[in-house]
């Protein structure tokens, strides 16, 4: 039984398809700030983030520069491990899911669901967008375009093995008795009136057009798709083990208190992903939150745009900290913010050097011309401080 002290909290893993931006960063910076302060309140955290490492999108981009996948995702891993590290975040396990253990075990959790008949061989056609390396049916899409991304979609046909939605999942049932579960309201009907509300279908979970990724071990011309391999990293990363020979950290920490994850991708961890471990007969999470995004003004980072803006460059001119206050201040749970070169600027001046700063320079100031820079009794108040200190306690309460 998982000690209520002990939490865990994971990022999504960042896709190794080029330099994260500041939004993308947003996400660890926020998840870093929780379990700083799950710790301070006592509480044993174990922190996930990692990278996400394979797929078609990938491959093409190692071919057009001219290196091998593997190299490229070194590249790129290397560089997204960078940031976070230039961000100053506490993370206890950097996951890749190019690492071999967790390639092992995805062959395992395959061959396992198959064999309990979770899984089938079968053939797709639908719509398919290469950017989110997604299938929708006609009646999932938005204006005839992607639900995700919103860019465009291509008929496509393959032989595939497929996830059976009706095998494995209660979808209404848990959410009706985990209404936690989900933590961003909107979203959830989002996906509910899109996905849902037509009847699930089966998900695919097997590729044959590319062969970057995890092979199917018993039928080598399919590789495991996106989903069963992104999505397992958060057991696979503790040491799950298939066959009942889980690691101390999968023993203590699963099932996870909180999967941090951007709003757009909600629907793979609160569908696909609880499919799968309703399959295997694993715990499900405590709970998922969709976080809304940073835009650069008022459009969403693209490097297609041109409007992308990056951590480190940001860090070069304000520094860790100041960046780190900026994208917490700034972004409330339940809508998107904004991050311009102008705000940033406003928002430091004005919080951290002509509230925060003034305070802290004139207390010093005082401290030195009243009391020759020592405080000996720190304790001795007024009346006039009663109600401060009253305020000041309750609120680490609420």
């Amino acid at each position: 039984m998982k000690n209520e002290k002990d939490y865990y909290l994971t990022t999504a893993i960042t896709y190794t398809s080029g330099k994260p931006h500041i939004g993308n960063t947003y996400e660890i910076i926020l998840a870093d700030a929780i379990a700083r302060f799950k710790r301070q309140e006592g509480y044993n955290v174990y922190f996930q983030t990692g990278t996400d490492e394979h797929g078609q999108k990938i491959e093409l981009k190692a071919k057009e520069a001219g290196i091998p996948p593997k190299q490229f995702v070194d590249e790129k891993a290397g560089e997204v491990k960078r940031i976070w590290d230039l961000m100053d975040t506490t993370y206890d396990r950097f996951m890749r899911t190019t690492d071999d253990y967790h390639k092992s075990q995805v062959q395992k959790i395959f061959k396992k669901l198959y064999d309990q008949g979770d899984i089938y061989l079968g053939h797709y056609e639908g719509k398919y967008c290469t950017a989110c390396e997604s299938f929708f049916t006609e009646s999932q899409l938005v204006d005839g375009k992607c639900p995700d991304c919103g860019g465009e979609v291509h008929d496509a046909k393959e032989e595939a093995y497929f996830l059976n939605y009706q095998i494995c999942w209660s979808f209404n049932e848990h959410i009706e008795t985990h209404p936690e579960f989900i933590n961003q309201y909107h979203e959830r009907m989002k996906w509910w009136i899109i996905f849902l509300k037509p009847g699930l279908q089966d998900l695919c979970v097997s590729r044959t057009s590319f062969t970057w990724s995890i092979p199917v071990d018993f039928d080598p011309k399919h590789v495991v798709y996106v989903w069963i391999d992104a999505l397992s990293n958060y057991i696979t990363g503790l040491g799950y083990d298939v066959d009942g020979n889980h690691g101390e950290l999968y023993q203590k920490y699963w099932p996870a208190d909180l999967h941090l994850i951007g709003k757009d991708i909600v629907r793979f961890h609160t569908i696909y992903w609880p499919i799968m471990l309703m399959a295997l007969d694993i715990p499900l999470p405590k709970q998922v939150f969709g976080h809304p995004w940073l835009l650069q003004g008022e459009s969403k980072m693209s490097k297609s745009k041109g409007n992308v803006i990056y951590a480190d460059d940001l860090v070069d001119i304000f520094g860790v900290d100041a960046v780190r206050y900026y994208v917490l201040h700034e972004i409330p749970y339940d809508n998107d913010g904004s991050i311009t070169w102008d705000l940033l600027v406003e928002r430091i001046n004005s919080d951290l050097a002509n509230v925060l700063g003034n305070l802290v320079n004139r207390t010093i100031a005082m401290s030195n011309k009243y009391f020759g820079g020592i405080v000996n009794n720190p304790k001795v108040t007024e009346a006039v401080d009663d109600e401060l200190i009253e305020i000041a306690l309750q609120c680490l309460k609420k």
